[in-house]
Parts: structure tokens; C-alpha cells; sequence
């Protein structure tokens, strides 16, 4: 499959020069040269690999997405250490089963890898004949209310991200 364009994958492509300028920390002609090139070069030959550019619908959906993963991340940081280190904590795990209205696969991707990037729960098994994601939480003592805010904070965002 042959790349499309001059730049099959422009974000791709802008965050590797961007990861090279601030890994070698110059200006010098010869480093930027070096960023462009592989900025454009990289992506094209990988573009079998990486399959066709994903569109977004809507950036500020992601954006408030992206608040909402970092805010969560913090957040659940503190919960585990609370759960890890506190004598008197019981922690709780379960599997939870996540069902799946989304039906974009870079969105379901997506979704466990939110779900496994958060201390305290891993997404398992993306199971798309089921629908259903298989997630083991650290602590699951309130389930059905877990299952609700990953539908609620991640998935109906990505849904306005990817999906008609």
C-alpha cells in the first residue's frame, strides 16, 4: 500500500520533528534538517503498518477528553496509594464487564488504553464479537458505578470524537 500525499500522517509527522528538536536541544541547521526528515520520512515508511490517518470530528471533544484523562490519572493515582499504603484499607478487586457503544476500532483502542493508562484498573480483553471490554479494577466495591463513569468520562466522548 502506498502512502497518500506528501504527508500520509501530519501529526505523526509534526510530533516526531518536535521529539527530535527536544531530545537533541539545538537549532543548528544540520539538527533541523535532520527533524524534517524524519518527520516526513518515518511515517511513510511505516505507513503499512499504521493503516489509513484516523479523522477526528471534533478537537475540542478531545481536548476536554485529554483534561479529563490527565485529571482522572491524578486522581487515581492518590486513590491506589491511599488503598496501598493505608493499614486499615481493604481494597476490593473485580473484573468488570465495560459493554461497547462504540464501534470506531482506533475508539475502542482508545478506550482501553485510558482504561489501562489509570492506576488501579487494566483493560484485559477487548472483546469485539461480545462488545464488551473486561477490565480488572483494584478496587470494584462499587462496580455497576464504575462501569458507569468509564461509559460516561471516556467513551461517550470518544464517541462525539470518531463517530458520526
Amino acid at each position: 500500500m502506498k502512502p497518500t500525499g506528501w504527508l500520509p500522517h501530519p501529526i505523526l509527522s509534526a510530533l516526531l520533528a518536535l521529539v527530535w528538536r527536544l531530545l537533541q536541544q539545538s537549532l543548528a541547521p544540520p539538527q533541523l534538517i535532520t527533524a524534517a526528515v524524519l518527520g516526513w520520512g518515518v511515517p511513510r515508511l511505516l505507513h503499512g503498518f499504521l493503516g489509513e490517518t484516523v479523522r477526528v470530528r471534533s478537537w475540542p471533544a478531545a481536548l476536554r477528553l485529554a483534561g479529563v484523562v490527565l485529571w482522572d490519572i491524578l486522581v487515581a493515582n492518590f486513590t491506589v496509594a491511599r488503598l496501598v499504603l493505608w493499614p486499615g484499607a481493604r481494597p476490593q478487586p473485580a473484573w468488570l464487564t465495560v459493554p461497547l457503544d462504540l464501534g470506531h476500532p482506533t475508539a475502542i483502542t482508545l478506550l482501553a488504553t485510558i482504561i489501562t493508562t489509570t492506576p488501579g484498573t487494566v483493560s484485559c480483553i477487548v472483546d469485539e464479537a461480545r462488545r464488551q471490554v473486561l477490565v480488572h479494577a483494584l478496587d470494584g466495591s462499587d462496580a455497576a458505578g464504575q462501569v458507569r463513569q468509564i461509559k460516561l468520562r471516556y467513551e461517550q466522548a470518544l464517541k462525539e470524537i470518531f463517530e458520526p
